[in-house]
Protein backbone atom coordinates (compact mmCIF):
# COMPACT_ATOMS: atom_id res chain seq x y z
CA UNK A 1 0.00 0.00 0.00
CA UNK A 2 1.35 3.68 -0.46
CA UNK A 3 2.57 5.37 2.19
CA UNK A 4 1.07 8.41 1.47
CA UNK A 5 -2.44 9.54 -0.01
CA UNK A 6 -0.61 12.30 -1.57
CA UNK A 7 1.37 11.55 -5.07
CA UNK A 8 4.78 13.13 -6.19
CA UNK A 9 4.80 13.79 -10.01
CA UNK A 10 7.84 14.61 -12.33
CA UNK A 11 7.39 16.02 -15.76
CA UNK A 12 10.01 17.26 -18.59
CA UNK A 13 10.52 18.84 -22.20
CA UNK A 14 7.42 20.70 -22.26
CA UNK A 15 9.23 23.14 -25.03
CA UNK A 16 5.93 25.66 -24.22
CA UNK A 17 6.87 28.40 -26.59
CA UNK A 18 8.29 26.26 -29.45
CA UNK A 19 8.23 27.93 -32.81
CA UNK A 20 7.83 24.17 -34.19
CA UNK A 21 4.52 23.13 -32.12
CA UNK A 22 1.83 24.08 -34.41
CA UNK A 23 -0.86 25.26 -32.11
CA UNK A 24 1.07 26.61 -29.29
CA UNK A 25 -1.55 27.66 -27.22
CA UNK A 26 -3.33 24.39 -27.98
CA UNK A 27 0.24 22.78 -26.37
CA UNK A 28 -0.31 25.06 -23.32
CA UNK A 29 -3.97 24.52 -22.75
CA UNK A 30 -2.97 20.73 -22.92
CA UNK A 31 -0.32 21.12 -19.93
CA UNK A 32 -2.75 23.19 -17.91
CA UNK A 33 -5.35 20.19 -18.64
CA UNK A 34 -2.72 18.38 -16.69
CA UNK A 35 -1.85 20.22 -13.65
CA UNK A 36 -5.29 20.51 -12.89
CA UNK A 37 -6.24 16.93 -13.25
CA UNK A 38 -3.73 16.19 -10.81
CA UNK A 39 -3.55 19.25 -8.25
CA UNK A 40 -6.37 17.58 -6.06
CA UNK A 41 -3.89 14.74 -5.39
CA UNK A 42 -0.41 16.47 -5.81
CA UNK A 43 1.63 16.67 -2.86
CA UNK A 44 4.45 18.17 -5.20
CA UNK A 45 5.23 18.64 -8.93
CA UNK A 46 8.69 18.49 -10.48
CA UNK A 47 9.24 20.35 -13.73
CA UNK A 48 12.47 18.98 -14.38
CA UNK A 49 13.34 21.07 -17.36
CA UNK A 50 13.15 22.88 -20.56
CA UNK A 51 9.41 23.40 -19.26
CA UNK A 52 9.95 26.95 -21.53
CA UNK A 53 11.61 26.82 -25.10
CA UNK A 54 12.98 30.00 -24.09
CA UNK A 55 12.99 32.51 -21.22
CA UNK A 56 14.80 35.06 -19.91
CA UNK A 57 14.41 37.02 -17.10
CA UNK A 58 14.81 40.51 -17.13
CA UNK A 59 15.24 43.43 -14.13
CA UNK A 60 11.71 45.09 -14.81
CA UNK A 61 10.55 43.27 -18.29
CA UNK A 62 8.38 39.97 -18.43
CA UNK A 63 8.73 38.04 -21.52
CA UNK A 64 5.21 37.47 -23.27
CA UNK A 65 3.25 34.22 -22.99
CA UNK A 66 2.19 31.37 -20.83
CA UNK A 67 -0.23 33.07 -19.00
CA UNK A 68 -2.32 30.37 -18.48
CA UNK A 69 0.26 27.90 -17.43
CA UNK A 70 2.04 30.44 -14.69
CA UNK A 71 -1.53 31.06 -13.50
CA UNK A 72 -2.23 27.24 -12.77
CA UNK A 73 1.68 26.92 -10.94
CA UNK A 74 0.46 29.75 -8.80
CA UNK A 75 -3.05 28.58 -8.52
CA UNK A 76 -1.19 25.11 -6.98
CA UNK A 77 1.27 26.51 -4.99
CA UNK A 78 -0.95 29.16 -3.23
CA UNK A 79 -3.18 25.78 -2.23
CA UNK A 80 -0.07 24.19 -0.96
CA UNK A 81 1.18 21.83 -3.90
CA UNK A 82 5.29 21.96 -3.44
CA UNK A 83 6.29 22.99 -7.15
CA UNK A 84 9.91 22.54 -7.70
CA UNK A 85 11.40 23.84 -11.35
CA UNK A 86 14.30 22.47 -12.31
CA UNK A 87 16.11 24.55 -14.66
CA UNK A 88 16.95 23.00 -18.37
CA UNK A 89 19.06 23.76 -20.90
CA UNK A 90 16.12 25.82 -22.97
CA UNK A 91 14.58 27.45 -19.39
CA UNK A 92 18.26 28.37 -17.89
CA UNK A 93 17.95 31.71 -17.20
CA UNK A 94 15.23 31.34 -14.35
CA UNK A 95 16.24 34.18 -11.29
CA UNK A 96 14.30 34.91 -8.75
CA UNK A 97 11.07 36.67 -10.52
CA UNK A 98 9.32 32.92 -11.53
CA UNK A 99 10.29 31.90 -7.99
CA UNK A 100 8.88 34.60 -6.17
CA UNK A 101 5.57 35.95 -8.02
CA UNK A 102 4.73 32.16 -8.15
CA UNK A 103 5.76 31.09 -4.87
CA UNK A 104 7.90 28.18 -6.26
CA UNK A 105 11.56 26.62 -5.72
CA UNK A 106 13.78 26.91 -8.71
CA UNK A 107 16.91 24.36 -8.87
CA UNK A 108 19.68 24.71 -11.00
CA UNK A 109 21.53 21.54 -11.44
CA UNK A 110 21.48 18.48 -9.54
CA UNK A 111 20.25 17.72 -6.03
CA UNK A 112 19.40 14.58 -4.51
CA UNK A 113 16.20 14.12 -2.23
CA UNK A 114 14.50 11.58 0.19
CA UNK A 115 11.25 11.62 -0.83
CA UNK A 116 8.33 9.23 0.95
CA UNK A 117 11.65 7.42 2.43
CA UNK A 118 13.50 6.91 -0.87
CA UNK A 119 16.56 8.18 -2.04
CA UNK A 120 16.27 10.30 -5.66
CA UNK A 121 18.62 12.05 -7.91
CA UNK A 122 17.37 14.50 -10.05
CA UNK A 123 18.48 16.82 -12.39
CA UNK A 124 17.30 17.79 -15.79
CA UNK A 125 20.32 15.42 -17.59
CA UNK A 126 22.08 18.16 -19.91
CA UNK A 127 25.67 17.89 -19.34
CA UNK A 128 25.64 14.24 -17.29
CA UNK A 129 27.68 11.54 -18.63
CA UNK A 130 30.37 11.70 -21.68
CA UNK A 131 29.69 15.07 -23.35
CA UNK A 132 30.80 16.90 -26.50
CA UNK A 133 33.33 19.88 -25.84
CA UNK A 134 31.32 22.03 -28.02
CA UNK A 135 28.37 21.43 -25.92
CA UNK A 136 30.17 21.88 -22.63
CA UNK A 137 31.37 25.20 -24.30
CA UNK A 138 27.75 26.32 -25.00
CA UNK A 139 26.96 25.59 -21.28
CA UNK A 140 29.37 27.05 -19.69
CA UNK A 141 29.02 30.49 -22.01
CA UNK A 142 25.13 30.10 -21.21
CA UNK A 143 25.93 29.85 -17.36
CA UNK A 144 28.84 32.36 -17.21
CA UNK A 145 27.42 35.65 -15.25
CA UNK A 146 29.44 38.17 -17.15
CA UNK A 147 27.39 36.97 -20.75
CA UNK A 148 24.07 36.91 -18.90
CA UNK A 149 24.14 40.83 -18.31
CA UNK A 150 25.67 41.26 -21.73
CA UNK A 151 23.01 39.57 -22.72
CA UNK A 152 20.39 41.62 -20.40
CA UNK A 153 21.90 44.75 -21.29
CA UNK A 154 20.70 44.31 -24.86
CA UNK A 155 17.05 45.29 -25.86
CA UNK A 156 14.27 42.51 -25.66
CA UNK A 157 12.79 43.32 -28.95
CA UNK A 158 16.19 41.58 -30.17
CA UNK A 159 17.22 38.82 -27.48
CA UNK A 160 13.63 37.34 -27.37
CA UNK A 161 13.09 36.58 -31.43
CA UNK A 162 17.12 35.64 -30.98
CA UNK A 163 16.07 33.33 -27.95
CA UNK A 164 13.43 31.48 -29.86
CA UNK A 165 15.20 30.99 -32.42
CA UNK A 166 18.09 29.16 -31.50
CA UNK A 167 16.18 27.11 -29.46
CA UNK A 168 14.23 25.32 -32.00
CA UNK A 169 17.12 25.21 -34.37
CA UNK A 170 18.54 23.07 -31.41
CA UNK A 171 16.09 20.69 -31.73
CA UNK A 172 14.35 21.29 -35.00
CA UNK A 173 11.30 19.34 -36.42
CA UNK A 174 9.78 17.56 -33.35
CA UNK A 175 11.59 13.89 -33.47
CA UNK A 176 11.69 10.65 -31.46
CA UNK A 177 15.36 10.36 -30.30
CA UNK A 178 16.01 6.45 -29.61
CA UNK A 179 17.70 5.32 -26.18
CA UNK A 180 21.31 3.86 -27.09
CA UNK A 181 21.00 1.38 -24.10
CA UNK A 182 22.58 1.55 -20.72
CA UNK A 183 25.97 0.98 -21.83
CA UNK A 184 25.84 3.68 -24.32
CA UNK A 185 23.26 6.40 -23.28
CA UNK A 186 24.98 9.40 -21.25
CA UNK A 187 22.37 9.72 -18.08
CA UNK A 188 22.55 5.97 -17.93
CA UNK A 189 26.70 5.03 -17.84
CA UNK A 190 26.43 8.68 -14.99
CA UNK A 191 23.91 6.62 -13.39
CA UNK A 192 25.85 3.50 -13.03
CA UNK A 193 28.79 5.57 -12.12
CA UNK A 194 27.46 7.91 -9.27
CA UNK A 195 25.72 4.48 -8.38
CA UNK A 196 29.12 2.37 -8.19
CA UNK A 197 31.32 5.06 -6.94
CA UNK A 198 29.12 7.88 -5.18
CA UNK A 199 26.10 6.74 -3.29
CA UNK A 200 25.01 2.82 -3.99
CA UNK A 201 21.26 4.22 -1.84
CA UNK A 202 20.04 5.69 -4.90
CA UNK A 203 16.43 4.19 -5.62
CA UNK A 204 15.94 6.38 -8.35
CA UNK A 205 17.61 8.72 -11.29
CA UNK A 206 15.09 10.50 -12.41
CA UNK A 207 15.66 13.06 -15.31
CA UNK A 208 14.20 14.91 -18.42
CA UNK A 209 16.18 16.32 -21.73
CA UNK A 210 16.33 13.20 -24.04
CA UNK A 211 12.87 13.11 -25.52
CA UNK A 212 12.47 9.60 -24.76
CA UNK A 213 10.79 7.27 -21.77
CA UNK A 214 12.51 5.03 -20.33
CA UNK A 215 12.39 3.26 -17.20
CA UNK A 216 15.72 0.63 -16.72
CA UNK A 217 16.85 -1.46 -13.85
CA UNK A 218 20.16 -0.12 -12.86
CA UNK A 219 20.55 -2.87 -9.47
CA UNK A 220 18.10 -4.44 -7.78
CA UNK A 221 17.21 -1.47 -5.70
CA UNK A 222 17.60 1.24 -8.25
CA UNK A 223 15.98 2.65 -11.69
CA UNK A 224 16.77 5.13 -14.73
CA UNK A 225 13.77 7.03 -15.09
CA UNK A 226 13.49 9.63 -18.42
CA UNK A 227 10.51 11.47 -18.82
CA UNK A 228 9.93 11.60 -22.06
CA UNK A 229 8.52 14.84 -23.50
CA UNK A 230 5.14 17.01 -24.17
CA UNK A 231 5.79 17.26 -27.49
CA UNK A 232 5.44 13.78 -28.59
CA UNK A 233 4.45 11.76 -25.74
CA UNK A 234 2.59 13.39 -23.29
CA UNK A 235 4.63 11.70 -20.53
CA UNK A 236 5.17 12.10 -16.91
CA UNK A 237 6.18 10.37 -13.51
CA UNK A 238 4.02 9.74 -10.82
CA UNK A 239 5.44 8.23 -7.55
CA UNK A 240 3.06 6.76 -4.50
CA UNK A 241 5.29 6.23 -1.57
CA UNK A 242 6.75 2.83 -2.53
CA UNK A 243 7.16 3.02 -6.59
CA UNK A 244 7.44 5.14 -9.49
CA UNK A 245 5.68 4.94 -13.01
CA UNK A 246 5.38 6.27 -16.22
CA UNK A 247 2.18 7.36 -17.53
CA UNK A 248 0.75 9.02 -20.41
CA UNK A 249 -1.65 11.70 -20.32
CA UNK A 250 -5.06 11.10 -22.21
CA UNK A 251 -6.47 14.48 -22.68
CA UNK A 252 -10.39 14.95 -22.50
Amino acid sequence: MPQSEKLTYFISDVHLGARYIADRKAAERRVVGFLRSIAPKAEAVYLMGDILDFWFEYATVVPRGYVRFFGQIAEMADAGVRIVWFTGNHDIWLFDYLRDELGIEVVTGPRVEIIGGKKFFLAHGDGLGPQKAGFRFISWLFHNRLCQRLFAAVHPRWTVPLGYGCSSASRGVPRVDPFMGVDQEPQAIFAARYLREVDPEVNFFVFGHRHVVVDEKLSDNCRLVILGDWILHYSYAVFDGEDIKLLQYESV
